[in-house]
């Protein structure tokens, strides 16, 4: 007899539904946070982002914080960094940036992590690489070059860097430097090492955002603060972390990595159809120079983010 599955439980064994709704929702998080730039200060928006996420969290991750602390506790310098790196750094980084420059340059720059990620690896761990990764890597740099410089090679030159690019240039390294070390990690429940980073993350983040509160900038109270502070903490930190964990026990992080790229394209659509933002010839040269080097490499990051 053939049992009955609901719609819920059809779409949780199937990888690729839920890791197109990852992308979307990750891609989401560098729209919200363009948006409400001036609703929501960086480090209030990244403070309360993940706070809410782990109290959604404790619930489902309890259990099996409870079974791997002895390993947490055991492991806590490369937990502590793993943390620090993914939930703290990179995100008062991303909205940092996102005060100055578009969504769509953020998730065009973002789309160079498979080629960063290699670089990384080779830096910090030895990686060894091939001179086809080697020509990816360079032609990925040279399409991020083309945005940051917004076609215009004088602006590298003359050093005139969008204070933005910049920024959201280093989030990226940031985060290919947490894929490259993830490797590194406890061997825990996905849920018990997530709660843990969260913690981590928030206690790194606390202190900006104390400064932030000393410095006067506060939450505009407004509907608009509300809903973007409930979309990030929500979406793209809940849930979009349960769908790409259980991508991965499904197809595997190689599978589900290679996959996520679709990410940085989802988000540049979304960036013109909802910040109305202008997709210009060198935005279409750069991201193509990206792509071309990520086929040329032929490799990408086993963890992705937002």
């Amino acid at each position: 007899m053939v049992k009955n599955v609901g719609p819920a439980a059809a779409i949780w064994s199937r990888a690729y539904p839920l890791l197109t709704v990852t992308a979307l929702f990750w891609a989401g998080n560098s729209i919200v946070g363009r948006a409400a730039r001036d609703l929501v200060p960086p480090a209030a928006l990244s403070f309360w982002r993940w706070t809410f996420a782990l109290v959604l969290l404790l619930p489902l991750a309890w259990p099996h914080l409870k079974r791997d602390w002895p390993a947490i506790r055991a492991n806590w310098r490369i937990v502590a960094l793993l943390g620090a790196l993914a939930i703290g750094s990179f995100n008062i980084l991303l909205y940092t940036g996102l005060q100055n420059t578009t969504a769509l340059n953020s998730m065009l720059i973002q789309s160079a992590l498979p080629a960063l990620v290699l670089i990384v690896g080779a830096v910090v761990m030895g990686d060894r690489t091939s001179p086809r990764q080697i020509a990816g890597v360079a032609v990925s740099l040279a399409g991020v070059l083309a945005i940051i410089a917004r076609g215009d090679p004088a602006i590298l030159l003359e050093l005139r860097l969008n204070i933005g690019d910049a920024i959201i240039g280093g989030a990226v390294m940031i985060w290919a430097l947490y894929s490259v070390l993830l490797r590194r990690r406890p061997a825990v429940h996905p849920l018990s090492f997530l709660a843990a980073s969260m913690v981590v993350g928030i206690a790194v983040i606390a202190p900006f955002y104390l400064h932030e509160l000393w410095s006067g900038r506060l939450i505009v109270p407004a509907a608009g603060s509300a809903l973007a502070i409930a979309y990030v903490s929500v979406f793209p930190s809940f849930l979009a972390y349960l769908f790409f964990n259980r991508g991965v026990e499904l197809i595997g992080s190689a599978a589900t990595g290679q996959y996520m790229n679709v990410m940085p394209l989802m988000g540049a659509g979304l960036a013109m159809l909802f910040l109305g933002e202008t997709l210009r010839l060198f935005h279409v040269a750069g991201l193509a120079l990206i792509v071309a080097g990520i086929l040329v490499a032929g490799r990408a990051p086993a963890a992705a983010q937002a």
